[in-house]
């Protein structure tokens, strides 16, 4: 069964094109016009060893917003169309990543069941370019689109660059470990029987 997908979205704002396959190895070619979220994006596929393209281009002029939520939008719309009927799936995935003195937890359930919890230190301010409140609007765009509940807690940091870095390595690898076949699964991973 082959996971891969493409989705092309275009707004008066962004213009998207992206593709995923879930049992890549890590290969990435990614530029959204703001340097500091290519790098982050492209930690999130190389730790997920997701194979992953996206090309955008968004009102960037006006802010990083429509652009960073709009990829949020296409990325979790990718993972959905790649689960197919998610069959067979572990479905649970959990990573806790330290990057020097911080450390997060991502965890999240393919339940198709969309929620987003989201603590992240007050004091966060601008990479580069980036918002980094942007992280926040990233996600909850990423987890509705892509059927999960997803929990990310920043335990403790003081770098905005590290906390946001540990995020999506940690979401990468808890993505991974959520989307992996596992052949003693016949069917759904849940007692309604569908997910």
């Amino acid at each position: 069964m082959k996971r891969l997908t493409r989705i092309e979205r275009n707004t008066s704002e962004t213009r998207i094109s992206a593709t995923i396959d879930l049992d890549g190895s890590g290969n990435r070619d990614i530029s959204t016009g703001i340097p500091f979220f290519d790098h982050m994006l492209d930690l999130f596929a190389r730790h997920g060893f997701f194979d992953l393209t996206i090309h955008a281009e968004g009102d960037i002029g006006v802010d990083n917003h429509h652009t960073v939520e709009d990829i949020g939008i296409v990325l979790g719309s990718l993972v959905n169309d790649a689960l197919g009927d998610r069959k067979g799936i572990v479905r649970y995935g959990h990573a806790v990543t330290p990057m020097d003195e911080t450390l997060s937890e991502v965890s999240l359930d393919l339940s198709n069941r969309p929620y987003l919890v989201c603590h992240m230190p007050e004091h966060m301010g601008v990479c580069g370019t980036f918002d980094t409140r942007d992280v926040k609007e990233f996600l909850r765009a990423f987890a509705s689109k892509g059927g999960m509940n997803l929990h990310v807690n920043v335990r403790y940091g003081e770098n905005d660059h590290h906390i946001v870095e540990s995020v999506f390595k940690g979401l990468g690898r808890a993505l991974d470990q959520a989307v992996s076949l596992d052949k003693r699964i016949t069917g759904h991973l849940s007692t309604k029987g569908m997910i």
